[in-house]
Parts: C-alpha cells; structure tokens; sequence
C-alpha cells in the first residue's frame, strides 16, 4: 500500500475542511490496486455493507512463525474505496495479534470519521473492520 495510516492520520490533521477531506479519502481510494473480475466474488464480499466492498486476505508466517495478514480490498463506491484505503493500510502486514489489540476506535476517532459518515457508511466500516478481526482470530487458530 502506498500510504501508511500515520501519513494519513498526518493528512487528515493538517486539513481543516471536511470537503477537503473527502476529497483526500476519494484520492486514497484511486490510489488502490484494482481487483480483478475473478476476485470480486461473493467469497471475498463484505457483509454489512450498503455499496459493493470486496475483501482479500493473504496470510503469511512471520519471522517467529505468527500470522502475518496483508489485505487487499475496492469497492464500488468512491469514499467507501477510500475508507476500504484507510482500513486495509491500517491493518495490512500485521500480525494477527497486532490486528487484535489495534484501537480501532480511538483511531477512527483521531480521524474524525465517526461524526462525518452516514450511518450507512459507518456499519460498513464496522463490517469491515470486522472481517478484517474474524480473518485474524481465523489465522491464530490455525497455528
């Protein structure tokens, strides 16, 4: 991924307008590797979410053996691929167990987001986030 979640938590500090901000979020989502046709099935699909968001997980094995995630994501909605950005760039290529313990909320908090979605758009989110959870706890039992 091409921006980290610090530069982005960086970015969104340093813009004061919540139109700017956006328009950063649909800049992240552009950013995205496209997925292919083939991975856009139902398997990958995310549950919750009013637009498409479509959720690919690789796991790998650490330096110490732990599971390692990288996610790939898009979606077919413009601020949803950039919330699909923020969130595949705050948890890819982290370990399971660091994926678990991230402050989700407090992060999500720093950015403001919370307050500037609609309701919609939040529980995709959640949904997302969620998968993201369920494939790392999936990993950890697997070892």
């Amino acid at each position: 991924m091409a921006t980290d979640i610090a530069e982005i938590l960086e970015t969104f500090d340093f813009l004061d307008d919540w139109e700017d901000r956006y328009k950063y979020l649909i800049d992240l989502g552009r950013e995205l590797p496209e997925l292919s046709e083939s991975e856009r099935t139902d398997a990958n699909k995310v549950r919750g979410c009013v637009s498409q968001v479509w959720l690919i997980t690789k796991v790998s094995s650490g330096q110490s053996g732990e599971p390692v995630l990288t996610f790939r994501g898009d979606s077919d909605a413009l601020i949803v691929q950039g919330l699909v950005a923020i969130v595949t760039s705050l948890f890819s290529n982290k370990s399971a167990q660091q994926i678990l313990d991230t402050d989700v909320e407090g992060i999500f908090a720093q950015l403001g987001l919370q307050e500037h979605l609609t309701p919609q758009r939040s529980n995709g989110l959640r949904s997302m986030v969620g998968r993201i959870r369920s494939d790392a706890q999936s990993a950890l039992a697997a070892v």
